[in-house]
């Protein structure tokens, strides 16, 4: 039983870094060095502080100079009554491109919305008329659903618990970091360490 949960987790990881990674959920070149894998909920206080505070410090240091890649992935904690829905919506933004107005908006406006449910109209709020159609179709795509579903899948095989959760990689090095290891002068000090 344990040798099977083993290979199951390798199959699932194996999968989840072979499949195409949704291009309007990448910040930076592909080609960087360091790739950091970002699993938030966009109802949970904590990923609100990352994407507002730690977020534009790495854009800044180290996305920008072409230093990291960041790729976000959804996953909605079920203690969160409307996440699943946010991240449904911010999954359909990113295929029309506009993934980063709409996170910045579910972020902005996260305890309007995850009081009253009214994620849709946060959303629509970023969006032109001829936006708000793609995405409302989009939104119900079962390929939209699959890419959130795919990302809670990786997400659970690879131990996540909590959000956020990041991934820093550099070639075969892998580091999860969650909680307090999310303090940017932490963060920047594993980054810089790699990148020597």
């Amino acid at each position: 039983m344990k040798l099977s949960a083993i290979a199951l987790v390798a199959v699932v990881a194996s999968l989840a870094n072979s499949l195409d990674i949704d291009r309007g959920k990448v910040l930076g070149s592909p080609s960087a060095p360091i790739k950091i894998d970002v699993y938030s909920d966009f109802e949970c206080p904590a990923c609100k502080v990352f994407h507002e505070n730690t977020l534009p410090q790495l854009m800044r240091d180290y996305v920008i100079p072409g230093k990291a890649t960041i790729v976000s992935h959804e996953f909605p904690l079920n203690i969160h009554q409307y996440s699943r829905e946010a991240a449904n919506y911010a999954t359909a933004a990113a295929r029309i491109g506009k993934y980063q107005a709409v996170a910045d908006a579910l972020f902005r406006k996260q305890t309007s919305w995850g009081a009253n449910g009214k994620v849709w109209e946060t959303v629509a709020n970023v969006l032109t008329a001829e936006e708000q159609k793609k995405m409302q179709a989009l939104a119900k795509d079962p390929s939209v659903l699959a890419e959130v579903q795919t990302d809670m899948q990786s997400g659970q095989a690879a131990g996540i618990n909590e959000t956020p959760t990041i991934f820093v990689t550099r070639g075969s090095q892998r580091y999860p970091l969650t909680g307090y290891a999310l303090n940017y002068n932490l963060l920047k000090k594993l980054l810089n360490d790699l990148l020597k």
